[in-house]
């Protein structure tokens, strides 16, 4: 039986009959025994901050989903992964309405979104498609592909950008071809993206990375590796003249397989590393309704704002502004 027929056999639709989702993490979300009455979906994706003041009736995505407008697409364990795909409904009045979500791990990790009728998610992956304006001519890579959301971004906005992708875990790029399109996106830019099957921190490509995203979890945390500062000693000599690293470091609200593994810990831990490495070329945006919800890193001088922010859609520039410097 191929993996896609697999696939569809163990596909699960959920009901507000058989299952309560809770979020607990940065894109996390458990399922456990329904309550009597309001099953509902929470979710804590970080999201583009508002100007706005805020009022009873905003709806963000802290705010639940009723359980009857989501279904569970396909639920299985991989060797490294436990596997969901979720479909949110076009009709929940919520900022993820239409959206496809990719989750792993025992916690419920967001590793991948998408919608069917726009390109920006109001997530960090949009902070991540603010990089390529900022660094040198050359091919980017992203280190831990998931299903793909931050290279399809990329490489809607930016023409000339290719991209490498490291996945360590076959069923996310099974999944991915699958359910969040990655197939066709392959098909569509057969020069400008491809995609690898293996270690992420042995990635390489001659003459270096004008640019790396790094979004690797395991278990519900940062991976080990990123508190070490020989990784990002490793990482930046993978870079070319003039290159950068973005970080998803996470924050406080990450919940790990491991109790002992504090999101909010892990994640200092894993900006002082690259603070020994980088020194004060290391930059901090937090994303969240909550303090320190989730944050991602930056290396390299702080660049020229105006300039960056006109070398963006209109949407994405917002984020220039919310840089600060790690001071650690």
């Amino acid at each position: 039986m191929s993996l896609q027929q697999q696939l569809h056999q163990i596909s699960v639709t959920l009901t507000s009959h058989h299952f309560h989702i809770q979020t607990l993490i940065p894109y996390p979300i458990q399922i456990s025994t329904p309550p009597k009455k309001y099953p509902f979906l929470t979710t804590t994706l970080s999201h583009k901050p508002t100007h706005s003041s805020s009022s009873s009736s905003t709806k963000t995505q802290d705010n639940g989903i009723p359980i009857e407008d989501v279904k569970i697409l396909v639920k299985f364990k991989s060797r490294h992964n436990y596997i969901r795909v979720l479909q949110v409904s076009r009709k929940a009045d919520h900022p993820f309405a239409g959206s496809r979500l990719l989750l792993l791990d025992t916690p419920g990790n967001i590793h991948s979104i998408s919608f069917r009728f726009k390109s920006f998610t109001d997530t960090y992956f949009d902070v991540f498609a603010t990089l390529p304006p900022i660094i040198p001519p050359g091919p980017v890579a992203i280190l831990g592909f998931g299903a793909g959301s931050a290279a399809r971004l990329c490489l809607e906005l930016y023409p000339e950008l290719v991209i490498h992708g490291w996945e360590l875990d076959p069923s996310v790029i099974a999944v991915g071809r699958e359910y969040f399109g990655l197939e066709r996106l392959e098909k569509q830019y057969p020069d400008r993206l491809f995609v690898y099957i293996g270690n992420a921190l042995k990635a390489s490509v001659r003459d270096g990375f004008s640019g790396i995203f790094v979004d690797l979890f395991s278990q519900g945390s940062l991976i080990p590796e990123l508190q070490d500062p020989n990784t990002w000693e490793m990482l930046k000599k993978c870079l070319r003249k003039g290159g950068r690293v973005m970080v998803n470091v996470g924050g406080s609200c990450v919940e790990a397989e491991d109790k002992r593994r504090d999101g909010k810990i892990v994640m200092e831990e894993s900006l002082k590393a690259m603070r020994r490495v980088f020194g004060e070329n290391l930059f901090v945006l937090s994303l969240g309704n909550r303090k320190e919800d989730s944050s991602i890193a930056l290396t390299g001088d702080l660049p020229d704002l105006e300039a960056w922010k006109k070398a963006l859609p209109g949407s994405l520039r917002c984020y220039v502004d919310m840089w600060t410097q790690f001071c650690g």
